[in-house]
């Protein structure tokens, strides 16, 4: 099975592009995507069903234009969840769980946290929460979840962390839940690929890719019990369109 899992930065725009193309060339069997910024209704019908796939949305219920997940597969999943099961921390449309006959695959857009203390809280209680699901859901069959986490689990996954420590998306309170992350489930681009350095987000204010000055935020983790069946796990860096680059799985389910 072939997964491939990108934050876009607005569906709509990037559909436009020859990035969207080259990513369903590859023929993944999942595709994941973060941050649609648009409901269905906005979409057009070869976003929603590109030829030989199955799509599922969540979009934000408070706010046009934010946040937003979607799911296309190849197989259509035995069922689909929205959100976390709590009315509090799922208005956004960040989550979306489908199950599959051998395994489950959640895709989720953690929050940023940045606008205030009250919402890097709700940040903090989301990777609380999101974890407690993961692990719940595992007890029923082997879990890969995915998406752009908003953070980085280490200082090696970005460039310049000595200017970042303590920062948000660098604080104690997010690598500590992050830690949780990587002890109950596999880092799968950290397991095939070790120590080496390669980023999935740059900031375009400052023209950061042309620089490499990136942070690796988007991850795709499994279970434990699929760490045996993990192809490869890449990070698809030349691949352009939006802040993010797509990260890619290839496993044996």
């Amino acid at each position: 099975m072939k997964i491939l899992s990108w934050n876009v930065n607005g569906i709509r725009a990037v559909s436009k592009k020859d990035a969207w193309q080259e990513v369903f060339s590859l023929s993944p069997d999942i595709v994941a995507i973060q941050e649609t910024k648009a409901t269905p209704e906005q979409l057009s019908e070869t976003i929603i069903n590109p030829k030989g796939y199955f799509s599922c949305f969540d979009s934000s219920k408070i706010r046009k234009g934010y946040s937003g997940v979607a799911i296309y597969s190849k197989v259509k999943p035995e069922k689909i969840e929205y959100g976390l099961g709590s009315d509090h921390m799922d208005m956004e449309g960040r989550l979306l769980t489908v199950h599959f006959k051998d395994v489950i695959v959640m895709n989720c857009y953690f929050p940023n946290g940045g606008k205030s203390e009250d919402h890097f809280l709700y940040k903090l209680e989301y990777y609380d929460l999101f974890l407690k699901r993961a692990k719940m859901l595992e007890k029923k069959k082997p879990v890969i979840f995915m998406g752009d986490i908003n953070a980085t689990v280490a200082d090696i996954d970005l460039a310049r962390p000595k200017e970042n420590a303590g920062k948000l998306g660098c604080t104690e309170d997010e690598r500590m839940r992050l830690a949780k992350f990587t002890d109950a489930f596999v880092d799968t681009f950290r397991y095939k690929h070790g120590d080496v350095s390669k980023y999935t987000w740059w900031d375009m204010k400052t023209r950061a890719r042309e620089r490499n000055v990136g942070w690796r935020i988007d991850y795709i983790f499994v279970s434990h019990s699929l760490q045996k069946n993990i192809y490869n796990a890449d990070i698809l860096d030349n691949v352009l369109g939006s802040d993010h680059c797509p990260v890619l799985l290839d496993i044996r389910i």
